[in-house]
């Protein structure tokens, strides 16, 4: 049976945002999260290996990021690798991308509103969290630029933070370069492991694609702010990584729950703490918010294609959002928030999105040169390198994480059943 187009019929929403709106949701997307979450497991598989592991992670999600802009130039449409992968390969492995990206960051949503929890009111972390979901998912039914309003704000108050943090650790006198040496506790299993981790914190440029039907002028803004927003946080990232490392060294980054914090205590300046805790829930709030978005259009892209409830296609008349997706996206991080342990949510999530972003890379390597094809090199690199770093992540998340992927296709090969008429 042939495939509907995207979106067939269906309302469209409507393009607001500009290149410097883009920029700033995958930015909100991608600063803050990781930097605050992920460097202490990152360090704990790689040691001293950790700047190794940052940078593999930042060139595979360089290979990711150009393939995605060049497809989401070409299909400027909610859904991001779900069309693609659909359009490109085959409704079965639009589907599987689509079904990865939502169930892994819905996790991640779960994860980001427990460190706000943590950080704002320890001990009473469900209840905070449930509150910044409810609060969060309200302010995106009311229309994307206020979302977008509200993340430059949140990408502004995090940006300030962190370059305090590099400048208190560097004029503090505690920052030593033998720290960053590496020696031979960074094994390649280690350095995998920590640059899948660490992409993680890369994987939100994402959230402009998926909002393609919303930015103006698509097939220009998407290619400009996907490299845009990858490149500004990578310098942030490589900035508070080495500043971390010089203060802490390896082994203490890797035993710290908070290594930002801890940071600024071994620097000798314990008053920075509070507000580094601050930057941290304000910063996960940031990716909550853009992770909503995210998952919301995905979830209205597969609605409107059938292959999720289709009462999950409707676009609110006057605020021209995904509402019903939302609200459904909102209670389900809720109900996550209020009885699952997300401690390995971070592993998970980055099993789920490196699918994601190697069906990205496939899709980008049958374009052909009048389509924008990028260099062949670059989605061979980044489909390899998102399959061996999936497969380096703890056991845990891959098992977990191939669960919900063969859970996705026997959904779909079951939808894909016709059913037979009744008996006599």
């Amino acid at each position: 049976m042939a495939e509907p187009p995207a979106g067939a019929e269906q309302p469209r929403l409507e393009r607001r945002l500009g290149l410097g709106d883009a920029v700033v949701i995958g930015l909100g997307s991608m600063i803050g999260a990781g930097v605050f979450a992920a460097l202490a497991p990152a360090a704990a598989a790689a040691g001293s290996g950790l700047l190794l592991g940052l940078g593999l992670a930042a060139a595979v999600a360089y290979c990711n990021a150009t393939s995605s802009a060049r497809l989401a130039a070409l299909y400027p449409a909610s859904g991001g690798t779900y069309l693609y992968g659909r359009m490109r390969l085959g409704p079965l492995w639009g589907y599987l991308a689509g079904w990865s990206f939502v169930v892994g960051k819905i996790a991640s949503c779960a994860a980001m509103a427990l460190t706000v929890g943590a950080y704002v009111w320890p001990g009473h972390e469900r209840e905070v969290a449930v509150a910044a979901v409810v609060a969060l998912t309200a302010l995106n039914y009311t229309g994307v630029q206020k979302a977008a309003w509200l993340t430059r704000t949140i990408v502004a108050t995090v940006l300030l933070v962190l370059a305090a943090v590099v400048v208190a650790s560097l004029i503090s006198g505690q920052a030593q370069a033998d720290r960053l040496a590496i020696t031979t506790d960074a094994g390649v299993r280690g350095v995998l492991q920590a640059a899948g981790l660490l992409f993680f914190a890369f994987a939100g440029y994402a959230r402009i694609a998926t909002l393609g039907e919303e930015v103006r002028d698509p097939a220009r803004t998407i290619p400009r702010a996907i490299p845009l927003a990858l490149g500004i946080t990578l310098v942030v990232y490589t900035a508070v990584a080495v500043t971390t490392l010089a203060v802490l060294g390896p082994r203490r980054l890797a035993e710290t729950a908070a290594p930002l914090a801890e940071a600024v205590r071994a620097a000798g300046m314990p008053a920075l703490g509070p507000i580094v805790g601050a930057g941290a829930a304000i910063a996960a709030l940031g990716s909550l918010l853009a992770l909503i978005l995210g998952v919301s259009r995905t979830t209205l892209a597969m609605a409107r294609d059938r292959r999720l409830p289709s009462f999950l296609a409707a676009v609110h008349p006057r605020f021209k959002v995904p509402h019903r997706a939302e609200l459904t996206v909102g209670a389900v991080i809720a109900v996550l928030v209020l009885t699952t342990d997300l401690r390995g949510a971070i592993g998970f999530s980055s099993f789920g999105v490196l699918a994601y972003y190697a069906i990205a890379n496939a899709a980008a390597w049958t374009l052909a040169p009048g389509e924008g094809r990028p260099l062949r090199a670059v989605p061979i690199l980044g489909m390899v390198g998102c399959v061996a770093l999936a497969f380096s992540l703890p056991v845990i998340s891959v098992l977990s994480g191939s669960a919900v992927l063969a859970v996705g296709a026997i959904l779909y090969a079951a939808r894909q059943t016709p059913s037979r008429p009744p008996t006599a």
